[in-house]
């Protein structure tokens, strides 16, 4: 550490980059840093010349983010994410009148789902501490300690109480560069090319394989051509237009709208599982875990 302010770009650069990654704009990011596009536009050029790089194609009205870049910003998120824990941690540990409610799910749905909504979460229940436990085996699914859990797949679960349960839908989904390469969507999927696929244990979660065959496409390909072990990173690849993967609607609403991921084809679908939103049958939140999972029904 001796050397780090040296060696590492300014802090508020770094996290202007991260937002404007997230944004997919200067506008969006300086919005949400309450500054002006300008400083965002200043802090980026800072950073590319501190770093000797572009982190950016710019075209007409589109900011890219170069693979590079998306490196970058892959680390910096889980850096700031695994910041804002301990910072937590530090001011609720001396802040003793606060309830901790801890919340698990798995990983892909605290990234791209959970993550971004917990200002609000926090502005709702401002004397709450949030615990966050993400894993991907629902063998090892336990209650125990757990005030809420949100679960892809199918009841039961030991000792949980399902307050309530949300469907969800699956399709294709890749970046806007790559559709604009792709001249018949519904044509491609029945002969596909450069399949991203999250390779999981959990069969809960459709293969490509076992998707063609719900969606009744007949293609002799079926397998990925490229596999990655966190669904997050799965969508990462894809924006960043090395191929097609699957969209589970709840997780990749925000990348539509933000317009980083679009639909490939007009075929979807439905889960047969559903995310179950969970909560323990020993109450130790004095009901405070109930409405937060309430208010997290409410919003998937």
């Amino acid at each position: 550490m001796k050397n780090f302010r040296k060696n590492v770009p300014s802090l508020n650069a770094l996290v202007t980059l991260e937002a404007v990654v997230r944004h997919r704009s200067f506008t969006m990011a300086a919005g949400e840093l309450g500054v002006s596009q300008a400083a965002v536009s200043r802090q980026i050029t800072v950073l590319e010349q501190d770093l000797g790089i572009p982190l950016f194609i710019r075209g007409y009205r589109t900011i890219d983010p170069t693979p590079n870049c998306l490196v970058l910003v892959e680390t910096l998120s889980k850096s700031f994410s695994d910041i804002m824990q301990v910072v937590d941690y530090v001011r609720v540990s001396e802040r003793k009148a606060k309830q901790t409610v801890t919340i698990r799910t798995s990983a892909a749905f605290a990234t791209l789902w959970l993550l971004p909504r917990l200002g609000t979460l926090h502005a709702l229940f401002p004397t709450t501490q949030i615990r966050l436990a993400s894993q991907d085996s629902r063998a090892a699914l336990n209650m125990d300690g757990t005030d809420v859990a949100v679960w892809f797949g199918l009841p039961p679960f030991e000792k949980g109480n399902v307050v309530g349960t949300r469907k969800d839908t699956v399709y294709a989904v890749c970046s806007p560069s790559f559709l604009s390469r792709v001249p018949d969507p519904d044509a491609f999927l029945s002969a596909p090319a450069h399949l991203i696929e999250h390779d999981n244990t959990n069969r809960e979660w459709d293969s490509w394989r076992q998707w063609f065959i719900d969606a009744g496409i007949k293609t002799k390909k079926t397998e990925p051509d490229l596999s990655l072990s966190h669904y997050a990173d799965v969508l990462a690849a894809a924006k960043a237009g090395q191929g097609v993967a699957l969209g589970w609607h709840v997780l990749v609403r925000q990348s539509l709208e933000d317009g980083s991921l679009t639909r490939l084809g007009s075929r979807e679908v439905k889960c047969s599982g559903c995310y179950n939103v969970i909560t323990s049958l020993q109450d130790t939140s004095h009901g405070v875990g109930e409405a937060i999972a309430l208010w997290i029904l409410q919003n998937l």
